[in-house]
């Protein structure tokens, strides 16, 4: 694999855009693409998963998905952000921070700056 991470995110969908823009000034160096233009299966990931989910790719290949992949991001920036990737990690706070992701992502459609595509089910947005 590369030498450096990747993020790779929903480039349909408003939220997921400024999450990654955002994601682009922490102090870490990572490649960031938006899923629809980038070789999934060179980054041992499938489509359906990349819809569903922010994903993170180590430079060893392992890919992190949802709120891990958040973690990973935060736990390779230099401090503040670091000491809140291992909390993101630690047991219990992984539970509630999946809990969290997972309502985040399913109501991505309704945080304000949405995209018409992020309100289109899945099957139905551009590029799908």
């Amino acid at each position: 694999m590369a030498d450096l991470p990747v993020l790779i995110y929903d480039g349909d969908c408003g939220f997921c855009t400024r999450s990654a823009r955002w994601a682009e000034r922490l102090p870490v160096r990572m490649r960031v693409l938006a899923w629809q233009e980038a070789d999934l299966a060179a980054y041992r990931t499938t489509e359906d998963r990349a819809r569903h989910e922010v994903l993170w790719v180590a430079p060893s290949g392992r890919v992190f998905g949802g709120a891990a992949a958040v973690a990973e991001l935060l736990k390779r920036c230099r401090l503040p952000w670091r000491p809140l990737g291992w909390l993101l990690s630690a047991p219990v706070v992984r539970t509630a921070a999946d809990l969290v992701y997972r309502w985040v992502a399913a109501n991505r459609s309704r945080i304000p700056g949405a995209t018409p595509a992020c309100q289109l089910p899945p099957e139905q947005r551009p590029g799908h």
